[in-house]
This record gives structure tokens, sequence and C-alpha cells, in this order.
């Protein structure tokens, strides 16, 4: 599973011209669920994505998270995360996760981060989105929940 992170003064998702989520300063956070992956992963990325140190403080460094901040959280799945682009010129999505598993991923993955008791909207799943996004520094991080694991 794999989160990608933007740090945003505000941002909105939109389905056929409808506003279907926005949040003020806070975390986009796009989401692709790969064959595989577990409640573990859902949970390991929520807690990474709320605790991780990436807003700054009175000096200006990398010392607050979301939950300091009282961030808020936009939640878009985003399957492309998972492009394989090692041969040719098109990507392949052969490791993403089938919808069904997928869908119910993103759910627990949204209910994770709705625990930490800080505001969450969302996307829906499935459906072709646009995403307005002001990014805030920009500061952009790639969350991958196989990073838990120890390296060998």
């Amino acid at each position: 599973m794999k989160a990608l992170l933007q740090r945003v003064s505000k941002a909105s998702v939109s389905v056929a011209d409808e506003v279907v989520g926005q949040i003020g300063q806070g975390l986009v956070v796009f989401l692709g669920i790969s064959t595989g992956d577990t409640e573990q992963d859902a949970r390991y990325l929520a807690e990474k994505t709320v605790g991780l140190r990436i807003f700054p403080d009175s000096e200006g460094r990398f010392n607050l998270s979301a939950l300091d901040t009282s961030a808020e959280l936009l939640v878009v799945s985003q399957f492309t995360l998972l492009a394989d682009t090692r041969k040719g010129k098109r990507p392949s999505f052969t490791e993403a996760a089938k919808p069904e598993e997928a869908e119910a991923l993103f759910e627990r993955f949204l209910s994770y981060l709705r625990s930490s008791r800080l505001r969450v909207a969302s996307g829906l799943f499935q459906q072709h989105m646009l995403v307005e996004i002001h990014n805030d520094g920009p500061v952009t991080i790639l969350l991958d929940s196989t990073d838990k694991y120890p390296k060998r």
C-alpha cells in the first residue's frame, strides 16, 4: 500500500462538477492499494500519516504532525500509484488490488484516520475525480507500507 502525502493550504475533490470532499490546511492523501495488502498495512499507513512530522514549528522546522496541528485530511483513492513502468511505454497496473478488495481497505484506512479525531474527507472510490490542490511548501512525501518491515 502506498500513500502520497501533499501538504496543502486547502484542497477539494469533485465528481461530475459536484464537490464531494474539501479541506482547509492539512494533507491530501493519494492512496494506492496493492494485491496482498492487509488491514495491518492500512493501520500502519494511517498511523504514519497522522504522526509524520511534516508541519513547521515556530522556527520553520518540520517538528509538528497532523495531530499536533489539527490538520484536515482529504483522501483520494489512486491505483495509478502502483504503476509499473519498467517495460515499454504503457504503465502496467497488475500490482493494484482488485476493486472490491481495494475499496474495503480504502474504507478501513479512512476508519483508522477518523479514529485519530482529525477531520477526514474523501473522494469517491472508483470514480473520475478532479482534485484541486493548493500545495503548501510544496511538501510531498511517499509512504509505503512495506517500509514497516526491517530492511535486509
